[in-house]
């Protein structure tokens, strides 16, 4: 197949392109040409996705069986491209989240479950609502929290900042609620198992890993992968209620349970994640923070003092 991949050059995007390389596609790129292409020889449309004019003006005479998107936000940023398309690919592949359900007291979420119309991810529902009532042969992806080297959302390194350093880790809460994390590697897998998939055209999955983990159990991960001692990192729950943190974002993750049932996506897909959390953390620990030398870089702990201080 021809494949447009938007984006392609970051994070998700980068795995998806040698995926679908090493199965024997042409894949070409559509991005702004800020950063190299992950594959030799992958071809690029260099253009803005925000401009409409301009998408239209570089892809209009572009023929492709295959489109992922991975990096429309909301319906503004994908309807151009979709009305380019329409009756013209095979397979229109959006990257959503989980983010757009409601939150409940019946968990995991599963594809049917209620949406949010205040989540600040409701545009990439809305953009699943207009790829299906225009009959687009679209599937949609909806991650949880992704991790794994070349992560550009401090989640992990959040934590391995703290453990490297033997700091103290501030955690909300008690320490129990539950989340769920899928690693980038898996996550392209399966956004690769869809293309051509009939079982898919239509569909709705939640892609994530397959087990969940407390805020105290990740933290604990981290430390593994980090090479330390879970049982001697120190976890320092507090009350984020009495705190005015303002704009500051004390901590990575949602404080509420945020884990979701991926049966769906095992069933239809023939995929299932090859990473187990720890074995994804010591990935992204070895090949992206040291890699990188975050461990050596310095970090501002302010908020982290400020919460330390109040509750000891």
């Amino acid at each position: 197949m021809r494949v447009l991949i938007m984006g392609g050059t970051r994070f998700i995007g980068v795995y998806l392109t040698q995926i679908l390389v090493e199965k024997g596609h042409e894949v070409v790129l559509f991005n702004r040409g800020n950063n190299p292409p992950p594959v030799e020889g992958v071809g690029q449309i260099h253009g803005d996705r925000t401009k409409a004019d301009e998408l239209k003006s570089k892809l209009s005479g572009e023929t492709f069986d295959a489109v992922f998107d991975n990096n429309g936000r909301k319906l503004g940023d994908t309807q151009p491209l979709a009305e380019i398309y329409k009756d013209k690919v095979e397979h229109f592949v959006y990257v959503s989240s989980a983010g757009v359900y409601e939150k409940s007291d019946r968990m995991p979420h599963i594809e049917g479950d209620r949406i949010d119309d205040n989540s600040r991810h409701y545009g990439k529902f809305e953009t699943e609502e207009f790829l299906q009532n225009n009959g687009l042969p679209f599937t949609s992806v909806r991650p949880t929290y992704i991790y794994g080297p070349g992560n550009y959302n401090p989640l992990e390194a959040w934590f391995f900042d703290r453990i490297v350093r033997d700091r103290p880790v501030p955690i909300p809460g008690n320490g129990l609620h539950f989340t769920q994390m899928g690693h980038c590697r898996d996550l392209a897998r399966a956004m690769a198992a869809i293309l051509g998939n009939p079982n898919a055209v239509g569909q709705v999955y939640n892609v994530s890993g397959d087990r969940y983990v407390t805020f105290d159990g990740l933290a604990r991960a981290c430390a593994i992968a980090a090479g330390k001692s879970p049982d001697k990192v120190e976890l320092v729950h507090y009350d984020p209620k009495q705190f005015d943190f303002g704009k500051r974002k004390a901590f990575p993750l949602r404080v509420q349970h945020f884990f979701c049932d991926i049966s769906k996506a095992l069933t239809d897909l023939d995929w299932e994640p090859k990473f187990d959390l720890v074995s994804g953390l010591k990935d992204s620990f070895a090949n992206d923070y040291l890699a990188n030398g975050n461990d050596k870089a310095d970090v501002d702990f302010a908020l982290d003092d400020e919460i330390l201080q109040a509750v000891r």
